[in-house]
């Protein structure tokens, strides 16, 4: 039986972007692009709507613009995977997008053949973001000095073993690779994740993720 159809939102106030971008993905078997809007409270209307897994937004919109948008998706019961859309990756509304609740980021000139890969990567519930990109968005940080002390402090209350979790999700990697060199089981592992979430008050694993990285955790 083959996995169930991907269906995604995109939000851009560029017609031809989203033109572009419902194109490609409706190349694939597995994507359904089920509806587009032109500003983040259009946007939030089509996610109640249509309950999409993913959600490609826009983040500079007039209007109501993407950050809003996603913070009040993040409200949402059982809200969607939202990947941020930028021109330039080290860029801080991608950062202020990510500690959002946002899964990730996807320059806008991303080749056609790595998309759809990339919202399936989404749909999967990981984080789309390469460690590169991570470390210069924290680095062009102007509260990097804030964000470094209010992550070591939220690390201190975890457990070694769950450091070492974090530290995983801050290198991108996924359950099944954390499971591997921490010799755990998925499930495991899984259950490590979320209560680790909670601990640190983090939506989702790119959120724990960036905290890994303005704790100093991860440094290459």
């Amino acid at each position: 039986m083959g996995r169930e159809v991907i269906r995604v939102v995109v939000v851009d106030d560029e017609p031809m972007v989203c033109a572009h971008l419902r194109t490609i993905l409706g190349s694939a078997d597995d994507v359904d692009v089920v509806d587009q809007a032109h500003d983040g409270a259009a946007g939030v209307e089509a996610v109640v709507r249509h309950r999409p897994h993913v959600v490609l937004m826009d983040l500079r919109m007039p209007g109501v613009d993407g950050l809003t948008a996603i913070e009040h998706i993040g409200r949402l019961p059982d809200p969607p995977a939202v990947v941020a859309l930028t021109t330039f990756d080290v860029d801080q509304y991608v950062l202020r997008a990510l500690r959002a609740g946002a899964a990730g980021f996807l320059v806008k000139s991303t080749p056609p053949e790595d998309l759809i890969g990339l919202v399936r990567v989404a749909a999967d519930g990981h984080t789309v973001l390469s460690p590169s990109a991570a470390r210069r968005l924290v680095a062009a940080s102007t509260d990097e000095h804030t964000a470094r002390e209010r992550a070591r402090t939220l690390v201190d209350q975890l457990t070694s073993r769950e450091v070492e979790v974090l530290t995983c999700l801050g290198e991108g990697l996924s359950n099944a690779r954390i499971a591997q060199r921490l010799h755990l089981s998925e499930a495991t592992v899984k259950g490590y994740v979320s209560r680790m979430l909670d601990k640190l008050d983090c939506a989702n694993r790119t959120q724990a993720g960036l905290l890994a990285y303005d704790a100093g955790l991860v440094t290459r």
